[in-house]
């Protein structure tokens, strides 16, 4: 009986069998590719052939301090913290707005947050250019106001990227603040409000806690994938704005020069993961608080 039951116990399970393919494809599509990156970062590039050499130095990670590379790493980091607080400051009234909806109503207002979703991501990008270019509605606008002088709008500049990010990911903001204030009990409002506490007390002490999960959620969703953005300053940056992502994308399709892209492709994740290690870190210790 007991070398069935250990027979049993080595034979891999149903629910293991079901997961192998998964496994797989992680294993060959993301697994392998981050290997391939850190081998070649730690090569060298011959500026004759510009044949890789596996001399397993250090030599591109210590180019990425110089100024020419460091600006689009700050400028990612600052352009992506920047669009990130913009998608929280105006997706947190619209998910509160939403949360507060009977069923049907939440049910529209939420496929209306989603339509942008069902077009293509550069054909919405692209039709950011009519906008903000110049003789487009924003430089009309700015214009009338007397904001500014007959200037060619505000395409081709951080400004733009940064309303591109915000555009584009705002959504990705909304969906997981509606969900962490849409599950809050109302009775605890409630209760505030018959101890004293006004409205603003109330949303300051009650709510905004409350809702902290879907606030670490909605930044780490925006936030990472916003640092890497490629397409967006390709188009509204018009080659003037650069972030990194433009840059790793440079070293592997116009340099030629792998092992640096791929130390820079490193050092992009390395913040990556900081970040993700650290909101998972505010999020799980909300949770245990919740």
């Amino acid at each position: 009986m007991r070398q069935r039951e250990d027979g049993a116990r080595r034979r891999p399970s149903g629910r293991g069998l079901l997961a192998l393919p998964s496994l797989g494809w992680t294993a060959v599509f993301f697994l392998a590719p981050i290997v391939l990156l850190a081998i070649y970062s730690l090569g060298q590039i011959d500026i004759i052939t510009f044949e890789v050499t596996w001399g397993w130095t250090l030599e591109s990670y210590t180019r990425i301090g110089d100024g020419l590379y460091l600006e689009p790493i700050l400028r990612s980091i600052v352009l992506s913290a920047g669009a990130t607080l913009a998608c929280l400051v105006v997706g947190f009234p619209v998910a509160l707005w939403i949360s507060r909806l009977p069923a049907r109503q939440q049910t529209l207002a939420l496929v209306l947050v989603m339509i942008p979703f069902w077009s293509s991501f550069v054909v919405r990008t692209y039709a950011l250019v009519n906008l903000l270019g110049d003789g487009g509605p924003v430089a009309d606008l700015t214009s009338a106001l007397g904001l500014t002088d007959d200037s060619p709008g505000i395409l081709y500049s951080p400004t733009a990227v940064a309303i591109g990010i915000v555009y584009s990911y705002l959504p990705l903001m909304i969906l997981p603040l509606f969900v962490a204030l849409e599950r809050i009990d109302r009775s605890l409002e409630q209760a505030a409000a018959d101890l004293g506490a006004t409205r603003r007390r109330t949303f300051r002490r009650v709510t905004l806690p409350l809702a902290a999960p879907g606030v670490i959620a909605g930044c780490i969703l925006v936030g990472i994938p916003a640092t890497g953005e490629y397409v967006i300053p390709a188009i509204l940056g018009g080659g003037k704005t650069l972030m990194l992502g433009n840059v790793i994308a440079d070293q592997f399709l116009k340099v030629g020069d792998y092992p640096f892209g791929s130390a820079l492709a490193m050092a992009l994740m390395a913040i990556l993961t900081a970040f993700l290690l650290l909101g998972r870190g505010r999020l799980r210790r909300y949770e245990e608080v919740a």
